[in-house]
């Protein structure tokens, strides 16, 4: 299975208050987000993050990313300056990039860690992934009602957790899903 996830932002106590998460403390967040991800991924599974795993370097995104589930791809976001860094271990991952197109399902997806206004083949059925915002749940089924095929795949919009592809395809109308 394929999932996508970004802005777990691992560590970063501020995120705590500005992305209004439910968490005392980064111990009970980091926790909390491990467990969730671990619980839906498999080491079988395909995981892009789109970004900002962490803001704090290379051990504790080697620490982080060694603990996670699934066949890692990162399509990098503001705060992964850890994945220039040679003391990153960059084999928990399947690759780097900063930008990607994935075709998947007879479906092509934009993945990049922004939301961008106009992508590659939008006005033929590609949907574009991204995180940045820290949205909630309501921006995706804004998007989805308004025919915006651009889903925030971040954790603050996805009950703290990665999406699969099927749940994201699964929210527009089968009629408006072109090949």
């Amino acid at each position: 299975m394929i999932f996508f996830t970004s802005d777990t932002h691992f560590y970063h106590t501020n995120v705590i208050k500005h992305s209004s998460r439910p968490f005392k403390d980064i111990e009970n967040m980091n926790r909390a987000l491990i467990e969730n991800w671990n619980s839906t991924v498999t080491d079988n599974d395909e995981i892009f993050i789109l970004g900002d795993v962490t803001l704090k370097g290379t051990s504790y995104a080697n620490k982080i990313l060694s603990r996670l589930n699934g066949q890692k791809y990162l399509v990098k976001g503001n705060h992964d300056r850890f994945a220039e860094q040679q003391s990153f271990d960059k084999s928990s991952l399947i690759w780097i990039k900063d930008y990607y197109e994935l075709r998947c399902k007879d479906m092509l997806f934009i993945l990049f860690h922004y939301p961008i206004k106009d992508w590659n083949h939008r006005h033929h059925g590609a949907i574009h992934l991204h995180g940045h915002q820290h949205n909630t749940a309501d921006y995706n089924q804004k998007n989805m009602q308004s025919q915006i095929r651009r889903f925030d795949v971040g954790v603050d919009a996805n009950d703290l957790r990665p999406v699969s592809i099927e749940k994201i395809l699964s929210a527009f109308a089968p009629a408006d899903i072109k090949s």
